[in-house]
């Protein structure tokens, strides 16, 4: 692989390109990094390689005839290659893992340019460049730092850069996951101890451990991630067992779902208080327009669609679950349903104060899944406020999955954008 950065830092690129892994596999002959500098291909004795910009504005364009006589001269002196020429750009799409081992594996000579000041004539772009990569939504005084993200992103993923493929593919976004923690001697440090699994030895139990947590890091660090991620029935299964460690205090008293009745009505209405005021004092724009209140559980006790979720006999959780489609669901944005045909919706879901954390709302969750099984509907759906970050965590645990957003209808001055989620059930 030859990488070509075009840059006016030469030196500055360079050394911190061809030290350690890279400068070894460079020794070897595996790579071949250049860092060209821009200048040595100007026209004038000044070496100029910027001027003003046509119509005005602050600071200066770099011209196109430097950075094109660069290009030619790389080009002339690497000859035939499978090559990729690329702008570091903060108008390019997003760099990421994908990119990185799609220029890998379809390329042996990638030519990077680092802009500087306003940017570049857009005239090089249009005639020189094959595609732009930026790495994100920010700005950079030049491009010479993501230029050396995209080598060393690109060149770790060459063979015998790395001792071991293995090296890249267990790590964190190589499969649309997050890599699982890592501990080296000594074994207990600052009171804190390597995990038993790690140290007992057995592969097959050492392998569910780090793959169940790569499932729970991406659950909870990058949801953007996991909204994505397509999980096997391995993965499912350790979704499961995840949910049940989750659990920080067990519930010692036995827990039942059954139809809410009139006798239920005074004892949801204050888990809905309990709940008003817990989003309240979280800033979530959700429950605070009056809605729901005791009239709207005897509603759900009308159309047969109310439970409550009692342990040892308390009312200690409610939900309504109805099979009706709701109509805001049909104007879903940024993404889509997957699964067609029927299904049910959770409604009004909350558990009381003191059931916080003790593994309630799972197990509401799993009733109104079993609900729905046994109406033989084959998906579940739910929304929740887009500030919502507990219902959103707990319904990713319970491997739901982001399809888009809602508007549902509230109260006049009230916030009405929701997040819609799925989940398919067997």
């Amino acid at each position: 692989m030859r990488i070509d950065i075009m840059t006016l830092f030469p030196e500055a690129v360079a050394a911190s390109l061809k030290i350690s892994i890279l400068g070894r596999a460079e020794k070897k002959g595996i790579l071949d990094i250049r860092c060209v500098q821009i200048r040595d291909f100007t026209d004038n004795r000044q070496q100029q390689v910027d001027d003003y910009p046509y119509g005005g504005g602050w600071g200066c364009v770099m011209m196109a005839q430097p950075l094109k006589s660069c290009l030619d001269h790389i080009i002339g002196d690497a000859g035939e290659r499978r090559r990729r020429v690329i702008y570091l750009s903060p108008q390019g799409k997003t760099f990421d893992e994908a990119a990185a081992r799609r220029l890998a594996a379809e390329y042996d000579h990638l030519v990077l340019v680092c802009g500087h000041y306003e940017g570049v004539d857009e005239r090089f772009i249009e005639e020189c460049v094959d595609e732009e990569l930026s790495l994100g939504d920010f700005v950079l005084t030049g491009g010479e730092l993501a230029a050396m993200a995209v080598t060393d992103a690109v060149c770790r993923l060459v063979p015998g850069v790395l001792s071991d493929e293995e090296c890249f593919t267990g790590e964190s976004h190589w499969e649309g996951l997050l890599e699982y923690p890592q501990y080296t001697r000594p074994e207990v440090w600052e009171g804190r101890s390597v995990p038993a699994v790690l140290r007992g030895g057995n592969d097959a139990e050492i392998r569910r451990w780090r793959r169940k947590r790569m499932l729970e890091r991406t659950m909870e660090k990058r949801p953007d991630l996991w909204d994505r991620r397509e999980l096997s029935d391995e993965d499912e299964a350790l979704l499961a067992e995840l949910l049940k460690e989750r659990s920080r205090r067990p519930l010692e008293e036995p827990v039942v779902c059954r139809p809410v009745t009139e006798a239920d009505v005074e004892a949801v209405g204050l888990l809905f208080r309990q709940a008003k005021n817990y989003l309240r004092k979280n800033r979530v724009d959700q429950w605070q327009d009056g809605y729901p209140n005791e009239d709207t559980v005897r509603g759900d006790i009308d159309s047969g669609e109310g439970y409550v979720m009692t342990c040892g006999g308390r009312v200690a959780g409610y939900f309504c679950l109805s099979a009706r489609p709701e109509p805001c669901y049909d104007a879903i944005t940024d993404g889509k349903w997957r699964y067609e045909g029927p299904y049910t919706v959770i409604h009004r879901s909350c558990i009381g104060a003191e059931y916080r954390g003790t593994g309630l709302s799972e197990r509401l969750i799993s009733a109104a899944e079993e609900l729905t099984r046994a109406m033989r509907i084959g998906s579940i759906r739910v929304d929740t406020h887009r500030h919502n970050e507990p219902m959103k965590k707990l319904l990713r645990r319970c491997a739901f999955q982001f399809r888009g957003n809602v508007i549902y209808q509230v109260g006049e001055g009230h916030d009405p954008r929701r997040q819609g989620f799925e989940k398919g059930l067997k």
